[in-house]
């Protein structure tokens, strides 16, 4: 008898992932205190049972800033996504389904944006506009495009080929058609895969950039700029840094053990 094998990674991944949304769902309602407050007198405090992760150098409430700055993290996220996503669709699938000069010129443009690390990308155009988080929305999803454009114009090139799409195309199926019902569906999974792994690295791009000042402005928390601000106090008050690492580590890992999880789900059911 064949041992079920489980999907670790997914089931990890996904119960990371899922915690850390519940954290920014109750942070709209609640927050044990009002993230913004400072409290002089609690200043440095050490985690209690009034603090439970402590309090920062202005005295506010570490895990209350840490649950506001969720809404910051998915907000950048998804909208940086999206970007990434839309305009990666938009060319990859131009370039895959009509190939010729069209693929040729769309790719060429895809190569040149790929020759800008995006990290370098977005410090340039935040440095050049005021930083802001519209502007680090723009900066982090822009440099995706390509990436999303690859994998999207790999799989438009490899489904068309298909026989049931060939058939579409005989029996006078409009190229709309062709694509949002057998071309799409066919490669839903690997972009399910790239977002979730795009997610976690635009995460890290956002708490560079507030690390170094470049993104998220007070007074919206934001874990790289916590991060930035507990560096002063990594002897004197260490909770401040491993509680903000731990949550940027653990987001990570989370959505890259979630993107790894959907891929081996799916190669197991081609298997």
């Amino acid at each position: 008898m064949k041992r079920k094998q489980h999907n670790y990674n997914l089931i990890i991944g996904a119960t990371i992932v899922s915690i850390l949304i519940l954290m920014m769902l109750i942070s709209f309602f609640y927050t044990p205190h009002n993230p913004n407050e400072m409290i002089t007198a609690d200043r440095l405090h050490p985690p209690s049972a009034k603090y439970l992760f402590g309090t920062d150098n202005f005295g506010r409430d570490i895990l209350s800033r840490m649950m506001q700055g969720t809404q910051t993290v998915f907000q950048v996220g998804i909208s940086s996504i999206a970007i990434g996503l839309i305009g990666g669709l938009l060319v990859g699938s131009l370039a895959g389904y009509c190939g010729g000069w069209v693929d040729e010129l769309l790719m060429r443009v895809m190569d040149a944006m790929l020759a800008i690390p995006g990290i370098l990308f977005a410090i340039m155009l935040v440095s050049i506009f005021d930083p802001s988080l519209t502007n680090t929305i723009l900066a982090l999803g822009i440099p995706r495009i390509p990436s999303f454009a690859r994998i999207v114009r790999s799989g438009f090139l490899q489904v068309k080929e298909f026989d049931f799409v060939k058939s579409s195309k005989i029996n006078g199926a409009s190229h709309w058609h062709i694509i949002r019902h057998h071309i799409l569906p066919n490669i839903t999974t690997q972009i399910i895969v790239i977002t979730s792994l795009s997610f976690s690295t635009i995460v890290l791009s956002e708490a560079g950039l507030s690390f170094l000042g470049l993104g998220v402005q007070p007074p919206d928390p934001s874990w790289g700029r916590m991060l930035s601000e507990a560096k002063p106090y990594l002897i004197n008050a260490p909770w401040y840094i491993i509680s903000v690492g731990i949550s940027i580590t653990l987001l990570v890992f989370g959505f890259n053990l979630l993107g790894d999880g959907i891929r081996k789900m799916q190669d197991k059911r081609r298997d």
